[in-house]
């Protein structure tokens, strides 16, 4: 996992941080499971936008793009990204 956390701090991290309307953001490697069975993800990370029209303005910019395509070489396959709404 070196050369993933190596890509992923190096690159990755600088295009989430250059979106637009991106509030903060925070990351965190998963190391274990709480019920001590498999843990199947490695990293999870949160990005924080002020409402969903900030993040689909986000995702569909030319920096967003970039991002959604560097997410795709260093995610294994059947990797998602997820919307969560606060209180919903």
């Amino acid at each position: 996992m070196n050369a993933f956390e190596a890509h992923y701090g190096n690159v990755h991290i600088p295009l989430v941080e250059a979106l637009s309307g991106l509030e903060r953001w925070n990351s965190a490697r998963v190391t274990d499971a709480a019920d001590g069975g498999e843990h199947t993800l490695h990293r999870i990370t949160e990005l924080h936008f002020s409402d969903p029209a900030s993040i689909q303005s986000a995702l569909r910019s030319p920096q967003g793009r970039a991002t959604g395509s560097d997410f795709r070489q260093i995610a294994p396959p059947g990797s998602r990204m997820f919307i969560a709404t606060p209180g919903a």
